[in-house]
């Protein structure tokens, strides 16, 4: 019989992270530990107040779960029963490092992919800050190969142009976090193109986004708080050319690795994104990623303590996790 364990763990950031949205210290995440036999699998997830939760919210939604998870309940049953988001994340991936744990399969090998995960680079996130302290950011990380730079709307064509005057040879991809209006998306993305921007990442308020269809932007558009799992994905099409999975959205995994399937088939490019989060939250985020167009898992780097053992980085390339992590 599986025992259901949840912990709230609290890590602090290497200095402050700033979106559009405000500013935080710490990373908040909550830990699923399910044992069975003496066998335990891990699964990470972080509430989000953007989409109506907390720790205590996620947590109750959790404990509500034991006992279908004792009497046996699997990955596909879980996604019928909960709904998308951070609480049925942590239970699904925990599930999926139980059985890879128990049966000694790997993780990419239960889901289906032909060979062992490859090495990836990740964005590297510079936070909102003045042009100027962006700028001295990207200097210090200019050896990075892309950067994605938090904006807010005023000033973001400043922020951009002094990230590029600093690190002439790195890529950038932006995110707005819903931070713009419906008049600076032309415009701001002509201009960006103009400095190399590759992407731009949920410049509208997703209850405004229905203007995208119609606005014109030489700069590819990504969906990121416009999408969560496959209910609801048919909406993007013709507003995003790229698609933002986030585990912690999708509510796991199991339906993160169909949205994806469904958002190729729809012709969208996949971005593969993180809540900030430790490496047991971007280990099976890491599996989705493969072969993605983006990859953002940045969240360990961005720590000022992970948790043991954690990724290996060499700059912003991102080593397999060991199974000691998970899955």
């Amino acid at each position: 019989m599986i025992k259901l364990t949840a912990k709230h763990e609290s890590f602090p950031i290497a200095g402050t992270f700033t979106i559009s949205r405000g500013s935080k210290t710490t990373v908040e995440v909550v830990v699923v530990e399910l044992t069975e036999n003496g066998v335990t699998g891990r699964g990470e997830c972080v509430p989000y107040a953007r989409y109506g939760e907390s720790i205590a919210s996620v947590m109750a939604q959790i404990q509500d779960m034991e006992g279908a998870l004792g009497q046996g309940m699997g990955r596909d049953a879980l996604n019928a029963a909960m709904p998308a988001g951070a609480a049925r994340n942590a239970i699904d991936c925990a599930l999926w490092d139980l059985d890879a744990k128990r049966s000694g399969v790997p993780a990419w090998k239960a889901a289906g992919f032909k060979q062992a995960p490859q090495a990836l680079v990740t964005a590297y996130t510079l936070s909102l800050d003045t042009p100027e302290n962006m700028a001295k950011a990207a200097e210090k990380n200019a050896a990075r190969p892309l950067f994605k730079l938090k904006l807010t709307g005023d000033g973001d064509l400043d922020r951009v142009a002094a990230v590029r005057s600093a690190a002439p040879d790195t890529r950038l991809i932006v995110d707005a976090n819903e931070g713009w209006s419906p008049e600076m998306v032309e415009p701001f993305s002509e201009k960006l193109g103009a400095l190399g921007v590759e992407m731009i990442e949920q410049p509208l308020p997703a209850a405004q986004d229905a203007i995208l269809a119609d606005l014109a932007h030489p700069v590819p558009l990504c969906a990121d708080e416009s999408a969560h799992a496959r209910q609801g994905f048919q909406s993007l099409i013709g507003k995003y050319d790229v698609i933002n999975i986030k585990l912690d959205k999708t509510g796991g995994l199991t339906e993160a690795l169909l949205l994806r399937a469904e958002a190729e088939a729809a012709g969208m490019e996949i971005m593969i994104g993180c809540m900030l989060a430790t490496s047991l939250g971007m280990a099976p985020a890491f599996l989705v990623a493969q072969g993605a167009k983006f990859v953002d898992l940045d969240g360990p780097l961005l720590l000022a303590v992970d948790r043991e053992p954690g990724f290996e980085f060499e700059g912003s390339l991102m080593h397999p996790p060991k199974p000691e992590l998970w899955g």
